[in-house]
């Protein structure tokens, strides 16, 4: 059975937000979106929903997690290519996020991560298509 996916991350400026990931190819759909939230699409099953802080606490049993002080997690996206991820992240960092590690080369998968304007990680990830199972 295939399952949609919704991730839910809070932001502090979904204006900011929403222009960051659109640099980065990102579409929302606008039935989901109003002035607290927005639905970031990553396909047909993944959605990320964005949502002012305040939105966000309306769901939460507890704090916001602050990531100047950790992670809460790391959310990997694909890629097409090598150069793919390395422009991916360069479009990230130079639009207001940062570098997250050191890029991880194993021959058959490549990554980078980068911090979101919030301090969400992501890694951007290719694989060798000859070593993915069918």
């Amino acid at each position: 059975m295939s399952r949609m996916l919704f991730l839910n991350l809070p932001v502090k400026d979904l204006d900011a937000s929403v222009k960051f990931f659109g640099r980065l190819g990102f579409e929302f759909n606008a039935e989901f979106t109003d002035e607290t939230a927005t639905a970031m699409v990553v396909n047909d099953q993944a959605m990320v929903m964005l949502l002012v802080e305040p939105k966000f606490r309306e769901f939460l049993e507890g704090d916001i997690a602050d990531t100047s002080k950790g992670t809460e997690a790391l959310i990997c996206i694909s890629a097409d290519s090598r150069d793919e991820v390395d422009e991916l992240a360069g479009i990230a960092v130079a639009g207001g996020g940062s570098d997250y590690g050191t890029p991880a080369d194993h021959g058959f998968m490549y990554g980078r991560a980068f911090r979101d304007l919030d301090g969400h990680v992501w890694e951007v990830m290719w694989m060798d298509p000859a070593v993915v199972p069918e």
